[in-house]
């Protein structure tokens, strides 16, 4: 069995999965920022960021994955990503559900340096406080599916991670 999702680990198809499910859950964002009209705040914007940040992680692993060093990276670098992915969901959904009270400003707190909300406005800039966020599909909001996919991330990066450094 960890011989099989050794493999798993390492194939083409996890990293290219990783790549689409990045980059369609951005083109869901636009779609709904845009077409329906539901401005992202400070923290859907985080979580965009964290979803680029697995994109922008997940295209070395797919061509990394053969060699050991890389692979090891970059799955440790996708179990980073899944950890702040959950925590900026966790905090939307805690915000969505009331069970915490957030100051949620219109600043994006990036710092200057890595001031997405300015070089690329149309993705990165928040337009609304937080406070909701949208039904997707069967009652289910979109912080609570953020929340379920960041565990999922977590826990198979986690095992991935671990499958990297084990000893044949």
């Amino acid at each position: 069995m960890l011989d099989k999702l050794t493999c798993l680990s390492r194939s083409a198809w996890y990293w290219l999965t990783l790549i689409l499910l990045a980059a369609g859950m951005e083109a869901i964002a636009l779609y709904y920022q845009y077409v329906l009209d539901y401005g992202p705040c400070v923290l859907c914007i985080h979580i965009r960021i964290w979803i680029f940040g697995l994109l922008l992680v997940a295209i070395p692993g797919l061509f990394g994955r053969k060699h050991s060093g890389l692979s090891k990276l970059t799955h440790l670098l996708t179990l980073v990503t899944g950890i702040g992915l959950l925590e900026r969901s966790w905090q939307t959904l805690a915000v969505e559900r009331g069970w915490v009270i957030d100051s949620c400003s219109m600043d994006s707190g990036l710092p200057d340096w890595f001031a997405l909300d300015s070089w690329l406005p149309a993705v990165f800039e928040p337009w609304e406080p937080c406070g909701y966020t949208p039904e997707l599909l069967f009652r289910i909001t979109m912080a609570e599916g953020l929340v379920a996919f960041s565990v999922a991330l977590c826990i198979a990066s986690l095992l991935f991670s671990a499958l990297q450094f084990r000893r044949h």
